[in-house]
């Protein structure tokens, strides 16, 4: 970042990232300020909402949300009671279905699996929902600023007291172009860091204040599409989850195919970013995954309306990190707080937000914001069903490290023993170091028939991406030799695979060979930051506004 002279904003609260974690910890400390407020009369000590800021780095709310979705609605009916009468709610799920693919035919599991039961849940749009309760949080007063990113965190005593937001008007370069304006300094008692999946200032905190747990934070991808299909190809509220082909045995990974209202369909593949061949493609997976004919059957003749993609912390409770510090608390996917086995996090991100704004608020009455203090936040986690449910589920997705039928074998021994399974802990290492050195030759990329299957180009076009070109990049390679020479000989450059948005790419020109990185494509998923085996890529923010627009996703 340039350095100058900043503005500096003083709020109570500061919450960075307008998910369904930072949206429901606003509008639930909104709420629980009112409360106080009335409960303590005009003789009391009155706080206001006006004080609670909002940072969203997308160009509107719900432009960076995406998730496959089914929603357990129990939270939502927490915060907002009359949710069903005005949430907009696509579905709720009338059918589920587990089924195993083999290349030529699927088999439906007899029984549905615990896991994949979603009777009761609602598919959903994650942005139209997030849309909505942003609404619901500007009505009740509090700041929401939209294209604005945390760039850096503000450390004060043991932890933090802010952030600056990222700097707009800079040239690729570096330099201050005409409309050069300096990030803010924004200050607050609590800061709250709600970014989703590898947050970049949370994974500097949890770096600098050594806050992981047992296990490293492990991940996985998922890459959605949205069709609109023939009548009658799909029931409204079906749901089916797949295992089997096409991911190898070897990993973890599965599909979804939800049917929304409207004869419109979810679909997508989630694939574990713990892999050890470094030229595996979860784009191409995915895209060979929609020629099955079960699949195949419910798209043809249809028409694909939104790409995207996005990762998921997998690590579940024993990969959980220290939530609170001096001055700051961690919610939502930042912190772990997702169903690893199944795939649900929205219900989790919710209560993680409220029970966050009431540790807050007791905090900021007893003008206390200390770790000590702001640790009541973990405390009502641990009071929740958000530990029974992760507990329940805290070796599930490390029970893969030894494959499909390994980890199905391990989930069956957990399931029978309330978590525990024949190993507990199940310690696991980061992704990236699952990677096997094999030097193997460029493959062929996957090219897509254009109907039916699609190059990553064409889906990004759908992801309705776009950030403003002559921008300092927003991917940091801190050493490019090692990708053009150490990367290319041991692994074959897995960034030009993993990565589903052709940002990366391996090109030979005349001084040698070199990366070429189109950051203008980036999705936002941090996939290269994660699985990067060298770890030298570092997201950061883009210009705020910059990146995907998933409206419907």
């Amino acid at each position: 970042m340039m350095s100058g002279q900043r503005e500096r904003l003083e709020a109570d609260v500061l919450i960075v990232g307008a998910g369904p974690a930072g949206l429901a910890c606003a509008l639930h400390l909104a709420n629980l300020i009112k409360k106080h407020n009335e409960a303590a009369g005009s003789a009391g000590a009155q706080r206001s909402a006006e004080n609670i800021y909002v940072l969203e780095k997308g160009r509107e709310i719900g432009a960076h949300q995406l998730s496959g979705a089914i929603m357990n609605p129990k939270a939502l009916a927490e915060l907002v009671p009359d949710f069903a009468e005005t949430a907009p709610l696509d579905t709720p799920v009338t059918d589920d279905a587990a089924l195993f693919f083999t290349p030529g035919a699927s088999v439906r599991f007899p029984i549905t699996p615990p896991p994949f039961k979603n009777k009761g849940n609602y598919v959903v749009s994650l942005s139209r929902l997030t849309k909505w309760l942003g609404g619901l949080v500007e009505k009740a007063g509090v700041n929401l600023f939209t294209q604005f990113g945390g760039a850096q965190l503000i450390y004060e005593r043991e932890g933090i007291a802010g952030v600056i937001t990222e700097d707009k008007g800079v040239d690729k370069n570096g330099k201050p172009k005409d409309n050069y304006t300096p990030g803010y300094e924004l200050r607050a008692k609590v800061t709250v860091l709600a970014e989703g999946a590898r947050g970049s200032l949370t994974k500097q905190l949890v770096e600098k204040k050594q806050l992981d747990n047992i296990n490293p934070q492990i991940y996985s991808i998922g890459i959605k599409e949205l069709w609109d299909v023939q009548p009658g190809r799909i029931q409204t509220g079906y749901v089916a989850h797949t295992l089997g082909w096409p991911v190898p045995t070897d990993m973890y990974g599965g599909g979804w195919i939800y049917g929304l209202a409207n004869n419109r369909v979810s679909i997508g593949l989630v694939i574990g970013l713990e892999y050890a061949d470094s030229q595996f493609d979860p784009h191409e997976a995915f895209q060979r995954w929609k020629t099955h004919p079960f699949v195949k059957k419910i798209l043809e003749g249809g028409k694909l309306v939104r790409y995207g993609a996005k990762t998921i912390p997998a690590g579940g409770w024993y990969s959980m990190p220290r939530n609170y510090v001096d001055g700051g608390l961690i919610i939502g996917d930042s912190g772990s707080f997702l169903d690893s086995q199944r795939l649900k996090g929205i219900h989790m991100a919710i209560k993680s937000g409220m029970q966050a704004a009431e540790a807050i608020l007791e905090a900021l009455k007893a003008d206390n914001t200390s770790a000590a203090k702001l640790s009541i936040f973990q405390k009502k986690v641990e009071d929740s069903y958000i530990k029974k449910e992760l507990r329940l589920v805290r070796n599930f997705h490390q029970s893969f490290q030894y494959g499909l039928f390994g980890g199905l074998f391990h989930a069956g021994m957990q399931f029978l023993s309330g978590g525990r399974g024949l190993i507990d802990p199940m310690r696991v290492r980061p992704g990236y170091q699952h990677y096997h050195k094999n030097g193997h030759p460029p493959r062929e990329r996957f090219k897509g028939d254009g109907k039916l299957t699609f190059d990553r180009l064409t889906d990004v076009y759908h992801s309705g991406t776009r950030h403003e070109e002559d921008q300092p990049g927003h991917l940091i390679v801190r050493d490019l030799n090692v990708c053009a020479n150490q990367c290319t000989v041991e692994y074959g450059n897995p960034c030009q695979y993993f990565c589903p948005a052709a940002v990366y790419e391996p090109v030979e020109e005349q001084d040698g060979f070199k990366l070429k990185i189109s950051a203008a494509n980036c999705v936002h998923c941090k996939t290269c930051d994660i699985a990067d085996p060298y770890q030298i890529i570092d997201w950061v923010v883009p210009e705020g506004g910059g990146g995907p627009n998933y409206e419907g996703m």
